[in-house]
């Protein structure tokens, strides 16, 4: 288990606040056995599907400069024609080669840890050149297990070649017997599988180095008991940090409400700067609760998803600022207002029944607001 200098033990995982300072300073989980293998793996793989293209740009450079004219080789202008030609004979083939295999050396290397770029990382450090330090590091249990993994991969690899080899050897023998156009195809294509054999075996080694690197990461940026409580207080006494989690909660509190508008029996406005949401269950009988409200640009919102769900939305600028000023989200409207929110509820029940072919009400009637909850909205 890690532990710090002064042997307290990290038991915690580590937060992400340490992860992302860590990520910051180039500290991610790398594997070079994993870069290595898809390296080796993808390179004979591209080996097997250009080597032959490339065989035939050989055989082809191959018979053009042998072909040179005695008197050719006195000529500089020709000479150097002619290593053009040469050099060219070779580009489309080892591009297609190279481009797989610079492709697979940059997905190999970001494979564990993703892509990352840290100008700490690469900033030359005095600790670094501690000879004391040095001499821990050689003796650590990461050169340890670095030196165990060296020796797997050499005996791996080892045993993979010896097997190719005892495979390939009647082949390899009768390669004298044949012609040279051939015999260079035919060591072309042993080439290729042994390279992909002998570089599979380097898949084992990654499959064990992979999951042991993110572990060993991992274990490494744990954090005592302390360090967490420390990085929680310091975080949490942060004016940004308090200021962005009361805005996460605003935003949270505005979704809510505003998915609570549809819900409403009816919408009142003052008309252009309040307006208020009212729901009034019937069959629970309790009085009438504010599912939304607000000013300027809120109260806009309101009142349009008022209207696109059909809502009837009454303008009263002195019932609408008093239910504002003296109800909040939540709430049943005062026992003082209970009155007048009955003439506005029995009104807005006309106005559904007319929809259905009932009489319409004559006219809107007067929300009479008791003097104690008038506000004038200031």
């Amino acid at each position: 288990m890690a532990e710090n200098e002064d042997g307290t033990e990290k038991t915690e995982d580590a937060s992400t606040k340490k992860l992302q300072e860590a990520r910051e300073k180039g500290n991610v989980p790398r594997s070079r056995d994993l870069s290595s293998a898809v390296l080796l793996v993808v390179a004979a793989v591209a080996m097997y599907m250009v080597g032959m293209l490339i065989v035939e740009d050989l055989m082809r450079l191959y018979a053009f400069n042998f072909a040179i004219a005695r008197e050719d080789l006195f000529d500089i202008a020709l000479m150097i024609h002619h290593l053009y030609v040469s050099v060219m004979a070779m580009v489309d083939s080892l591009t297609v080669f190279m481009t797989i295999v610079s492709i697979a050396g940059i997905v190999g290397s970001v494979a564990l840890g993703g892509f990352n770029f840290s100008w700490q990382a690469v900033a030359p450090k005095l600790s670094k050149m501690n000879p004391i330090a040095g001499l821990k590091r050689m003796f650590s249990m990461q050169s340890l297990v670095e030196l165990l993994k060296s020796i797997l991969k050499v005996a791996l690899v080892g045993a993979a070649a010896t097997a190719v080899l005892m495979n390939y050897l009647p082949s390899l023998t009768g390669l004298t017997f044949e012609t040279t156009g051939t015999a260079l195809k035919h060591t072309l294509e042993i080439l290729i599988w042994a390279f992909i054999l002998v570089s599979s075996s380097l898949i084992i080694i990654a499959a064990i180095d992979v999951p042991f690197q993110a572990w060993q990461h991992k274990d490494k940026l744990k954090m005592t008991k302390q360090e967490v409580k420390d990085e929680f207080k310091q975080s949490e006494g942060d004016p940004q940090v308090k200021g962005r989690i009361r805005q996460l909660q605003r935003q949270a509190a505005m979704r809510r409400m505003m998915s609570d508008v549809p819900q409403a029996d009816v919408i009142i406005t003052n008309p252009t700067h309040f307006s208020v949401a009212l729901k009034y269950d019937q069959e629970k009988g309790k009085a009438p609760i504010m599912v939304a409200k607000g000013s300027d640009f809120i109260a806009l919102k309101i009142r349009e998803i008022g209207n696109y769900y059909d809502i009837p939305v009454i303008q009263s600028p002195s019932l609408t600022r008093a239910v504002y000023k003296h109800t909040e989200i939540g709430e049943e409207v005062p026992e003082g207002l209970f009155k007048v929110i009955a003439q506005l509820l029995a009104y807005v029940y006309q106005l559904r029944l007319a929809r259905t072919g009932q009489k319409p009400p004559e006219q809107m009637p007067v929300f009479d607001v008791p003097e104690e909850f008038q506000w004038n909205g200031e």
